[in-house]
């Protein structure tokens, strides 16, 4: 089985606003990165559409470590989601779920592969983080003013 490393991050001009997610995969001396927006969503949308972009460019099942510096994300996935399944995506309060369209792709995507997670402070000099970051202010950018 293929070991990857899949580095994410979102970003948004104004939250709601107009928002950008990149990814970093990693596998041996191979690198790929992805970067994609939207004109309006959020800052944690974007985190979690970067996972799901990550994982659904694998073309195969793979030993995958997801880095990222969203802790919604990561509490959502470890500490979360399986209680929001279990309860037909309500939270505790029982209320709904937040995103729950992405959680819910998420959730397919990672039925896939074997997982580990990592999270990374944001902005601290990880070169693949800011990377990631790069790309994600990217998109945005290019959502608010076109490509370059």
């Amino acid at each position: 089985m293929k070991v990857v490393t899949i580095y994410t991050d979102g970003a948004c001009k104004g939250n709601p606003g107009p928002g950008g997610w990149g990814v970093v995969l990693r596998y041996e001396a191979s690198e790929k990165t992805l970067r994609g927006g939207e004109i309006q969503t959020t800052n944690n949308r974007m985190e979690l559409t970067a996972v799901i972009e990550g994982l659904k460019a694998l073309k195969e099942p793979c030993k995958v470590t997801i880095t990222s510096d969203s802790t919604y994300v990561l509490n959502g996935v470890t500490k979360w989601m399986e209680t929001w399944k279990k309860k037909d995506w309500k939270t505790t309060n029982n209320k709904p779920v937040r995103n729950v369209d992405l959680w819910k792709q998420l959730d397919i995507a990672l039925g896939r592969h074997q997982l580990n997670w990592q999270w990374v402070k944001g902005h601290s000099g990880h070169r693949d983080n800011e990377l990631a970051d790069q790309l994600a202010n990217k998109a945005t950018d290019e959502i608010l003013f076109g490509r370059d």
